[in-house]
Protein backbone atom coordinates (compact mmCIF):
# COMPACT_ATOMS: atom_id res chain seq x y z
CA UNK A 1 0.00 0.00 0.00
CA UNK A 2 1.35 3.44 -0.98
CA UNK A 3 2.26 5.69 1.92
CA UNK A 4 1.11 9.23 1.13
CA UNK A 5 1.92 10.68 4.54
CA UNK A 6 3.23 14.23 4.52
CA UNK A 7 5.57 14.57 7.48
CA UNK A 8 8.36 16.87 6.30
CA UNK A 9 8.64 20.06 4.29
CA UNK A 10 10.31 18.05 1.54
CA UNK A 11 7.37 15.64 1.36
CA UNK A 12 5.16 18.55 0.31
CA UNK A 13 6.98 18.47 -3.04
CA UNK A 14 4.64 15.61 -3.95
CA UNK A 15 1.71 18.02 -4.03
CA UNK A 16 0.71 19.69 -7.30
CA UNK A 17 0.06 23.23 -6.09
CA UNK A 18 0.11 24.64 -9.64
CA UNK A 19 -2.75 22.37 -10.67
CA UNK A 20 -5.02 23.87 -8.00
CA UNK A 21 -3.90 27.49 -8.21
CA UNK A 22 -1.65 27.29 -5.18
CA UNK A 23 -4.35 26.20 -2.73
CA UNK A 24 -5.15 22.55 -2.01
CA UNK A 25 -8.42 21.51 -0.35
CA UNK A 26 -7.62 20.47 3.23
CA UNK A 27 -10.17 18.05 4.70
CA UNK A 28 -9.98 17.56 8.47
CA UNK A 29 -10.95 14.29 10.14
CA UNK A 30 -11.15 13.47 13.84
CA UNK A 31 -8.34 10.95 14.33
CA UNK A 32 -10.16 9.18 17.16
CA UNK A 33 -13.63 8.86 15.67
CA UNK A 34 -13.14 9.19 11.93
CA UNK A 35 -15.74 11.95 11.78
CA UNK A 36 -15.27 14.55 9.05
CA UNK A 37 -14.92 17.91 10.80
CA UNK A 38 -14.36 20.64 8.22
CA UNK A 39 -12.98 21.63 4.83
CA UNK A 40 -10.58 24.50 4.28
CA UNK A 41 -7.79 25.45 1.90
CA UNK A 42 -4.05 25.50 2.39
CA UNK A 43 -1.04 26.67 0.47
CA UNK A 44 2.47 25.38 1.05
CA UNK A 45 3.09 27.89 3.86
CA UNK A 46 -0.04 26.74 5.72
CA UNK A 47 1.00 23.09 5.47
CA UNK A 48 4.59 23.82 6.47
CA UNK A 49 3.33 25.79 9.48
CA UNK A 50 0.96 22.94 10.37
CA UNK A 51 3.86 20.47 10.36
CA UNK A 52 6.12 22.83 12.30
CA UNK A 53 3.65 23.79 15.04
CA UNK A 54 1.50 20.65 15.32
CA UNK A 55 -1.61 22.81 14.95
CA UNK A 56 -3.72 22.77 11.78
CA UNK A 57 -3.37 26.00 9.77
CA UNK A 58 -5.22 27.18 6.68
CA UNK A 59 -4.92 29.97 4.13
CA UNK A 60 -7.81 32.42 4.23
CA UNK A 61 -8.99 33.18 0.71
CA UNK A 62 -11.08 36.14 1.87
CA UNK A 63 -8.36 37.75 4.01
CA UNK A 64 -5.44 36.45 1.95
CA UNK A 65 -3.51 35.44 5.06
CA UNK A 66 -2.41 32.47 7.13
CA UNK A 67 -4.69 31.48 10.00
CA UNK A 68 -4.63 28.87 12.75
CA UNK A 69 -7.87 27.07 13.50
CA UNK A 70 -9.03 28.17 16.94
CA UNK A 71 -6.85 31.27 17.19
CA UNK A 72 -9.87 33.28 18.37
CA UNK A 73 -12.29 30.60 19.62
CA UNK A 74 -9.74 28.34 21.29
CA UNK A 75 -11.23 25.36 19.46
CA UNK A 76 -7.98 24.21 17.95
CA UNK A 77 -7.10 21.17 15.84
CA UNK A 78 -4.02 19.32 17.06
CA UNK A 79 -2.29 17.63 14.15
CA UNK A 80 -1.94 13.85 14.18
CA UNK A 81 -0.93 13.34 10.54
CA UNK A 82 -1.21 14.76 7.03
CA UNK A 83 -1.88 12.65 3.95
CA UNK A 84 -1.92 13.50 0.24
CA UNK A 85 -4.52 12.04 -2.08
CA UNK A 86 -3.52 9.90 -5.08
CA UNK A 87 -3.37 12.89 -7.47
CA UNK A 88 -1.44 15.15 -5.11
CA UNK A 89 -4.05 17.90 -5.30
CA UNK A 90 -5.87 17.45 -1.97
CA UNK A 91 -4.80 16.78 1.61
CA UNK A 92 -6.37 14.97 4.55
CA UNK A 93 -5.48 16.14 8.05
CA UNK A 94 -6.12 13.70 10.87
CA UNK A 95 -6.45 15.80 13.99
CA UNK A 96 -7.48 15.94 17.62
CA UNK A 97 -10.12 18.66 18.09
CA UNK A 98 -10.20 20.79 21.20
CA UNK A 99 -13.85 21.75 21.41
CA UNK A 100 -16.38 21.98 18.56
CA UNK A 101 -14.88 22.57 15.12
CA UNK A 102 -17.75 24.44 13.46
CA UNK A 103 -18.38 28.15 14.13
CA UNK A 104 -21.98 27.13 14.94
CA UNK A 105 -20.52 25.22 17.91
CA UNK A 106 -21.42 21.88 16.37
CA UNK A 107 -18.81 19.14 16.41
CA UNK A 108 -18.61 19.07 12.61
CA UNK A 109 -19.30 21.61 9.89
CA UNK A 110 -20.99 18.77 8.00
CA UNK A 111 -23.42 17.90 10.81
CA UNK A 112 -23.68 14.92 13.07
CA UNK A 113 -24.60 12.55 10.22
CA UNK A 114 -20.90 12.23 9.43
CA UNK A 115 -20.13 10.47 12.71
CA UNK A 116 -18.37 7.16 12.25
CA UNK A 117 -19.50 4.06 14.17
CA UNK A 118 -16.14 4.04 15.94
CA UNK A 119 -17.10 7.35 17.57
CA UNK A 120 -19.35 5.43 19.95
CA UNK A 121 -16.35 3.46 21.18
CA UNK A 122 -14.33 6.64 21.62
CA UNK A 123 -17.17 8.32 23.52
CA UNK A 124 -17.55 5.33 25.80
CA UNK A 125 -13.82 5.31 26.50
CA UNK A 126 -13.94 9.06 27.24
CA UNK A 127 -16.76 8.42 29.73
CA UNK A 128 -14.69 5.73 31.43
CA UNK A 129 -11.73 8.10 31.61
CA UNK A 130 -13.97 10.72 33.23
CA UNK A 131 -15.23 8.19 35.77
CA UNK A 132 -11.66 7.28 36.63
CA UNK A 133 -10.85 10.95 37.25
CA UNK A 134 -14.06 12.23 38.85
CA UNK A 135 -14.85 9.00 40.74
CA UNK A 136 -18.57 9.66 41.31
CA UNK A 137 -20.02 7.89 44.32
CA UNK A 138 -21.94 4.70 43.54
CA UNK A 139 -20.44 4.36 40.05
CA UNK A 140 -20.23 0.75 38.84
CA UNK A 141 -17.29 1.70 36.64
CA UNK A 142 -15.37 3.08 39.61
CA UNK A 143 -16.14 -0.11 41.54
CA UNK A 144 -14.64 -2.17 38.73
CA UNK A 145 -11.61 0.10 38.44
CA UNK A 146 -10.92 -0.30 42.16
CA UNK A 147 -11.30 -4.09 42.31
CA UNK A 148 -9.08 -6.19 40.05
CA UNK A 149 -10.66 -9.47 41.15
CA UNK A 150 -14.12 -8.17 40.30
CA UNK A 151 -12.93 -6.88 36.90
CA UNK A 152 -11.46 -10.24 35.92
CA UNK A 153 -14.46 -12.13 37.27
CA UNK A 154 -16.86 -10.01 35.22
CA UNK A 155 -14.77 -10.49 32.09
CA UNK A 156 -15.07 -14.25 32.54
CA UNK A 157 -18.80 -14.08 33.23
CA UNK A 158 -19.55 -11.84 30.26
CA UNK A 159 -17.48 -14.04 27.94
CA UNK A 160 -19.34 -17.14 29.10
CA UNK A 161 -22.70 -15.42 28.62
CA UNK A 162 -21.78 -14.41 25.08
CA UNK A 163 -20.67 -17.95 24.27
CA UNK A 164 -23.97 -19.29 25.63
CA UNK A 165 -25.98 -16.83 23.53
CA UNK A 166 -24.07 -17.80 20.40
CA UNK A 167 -24.41 -21.51 21.16
CA UNK A 168 -28.21 -21.14 21.31
CA UNK A 169 -28.30 -18.87 18.24
CA UNK A 170 -29.98 -16.13 20.26
CA UNK A 171 -29.05 -13.14 18.10
CA UNK A 172 -30.61 -10.43 20.24
CA UNK A 173 -28.99 -11.72 23.40
CA UNK A 174 -25.67 -12.17 21.60
CA UNK A 175 -25.65 -8.49 20.66
CA UNK A 176 -26.42 -7.41 24.23
CA UNK A 177 -23.81 -9.75 25.71
CA UNK A 178 -21.25 -8.51 23.18
CA UNK A 179 -21.91 -4.93 24.26
CA UNK A 180 -21.50 -5.93 27.92
CA UNK A 181 -18.23 -7.67 27.13
CA UNK A 182 -16.83 -4.72 25.19
CA UNK A 183 -17.68 -2.40 28.09
CA UNK A 184 -15.90 -4.64 30.58
CA UNK A 185 -12.91 -5.00 28.26
CA UNK A 186 -12.57 -1.22 28.02
CA UNK A 187 -12.81 -0.85 31.79
CA UNK A 188 -10.14 -3.52 32.27
CA UNK A 189 -7.87 -1.82 29.76
CA UNK A 190 -8.48 1.56 31.35
CA UNK A 191 -7.48 0.12 34.73
CA UNK A 192 -4.15 -0.83 33.14
CA UNK A 193 -3.69 2.65 31.70
CA UNK A 194 -4.59 1.55 28.17
CA UNK A 195 -6.99 3.67 26.11
CA UNK A 196 -9.32 2.63 23.34
CA UNK A 197 -6.92 4.28 20.88
CA UNK A 198 -4.42 1.48 21.47
CA UNK A 199 -7.14 -1.11 20.91
CA UNK A 200 -8.28 0.58 17.71
CA UNK A 201 -4.68 0.76 16.46
CA UNK A 202 -4.31 -2.99 17.00
CA UNK A 203 -7.57 -3.62 15.18
CA UNK A 204 -6.44 -1.39 12.34
CA UNK A 205 -3.39 -3.60 11.95
CA UNK A 206 -5.60 -6.65 11.66
CA UNK A 207 -7.76 -4.90 9.08
CA UNK A 208 -4.77 -4.97 6.77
Amino acid sequence: MTDRRLDTSESLDSLDFEKVGGLVPLLVQDSATGQVLMLGFANRLALETTLKTGQVHFWSRSRDELWRKGETSGNTLGLVSLHADCDGDAVLARATPSGPTCHTLETSCFGEGTSAPVETLARLDATLAARATDRPQGSYTVKLLDDENLRLKKLGEETAELVAALATHDSDRAVEESADLVYHILVALRAEGISADALLAALEGRAG
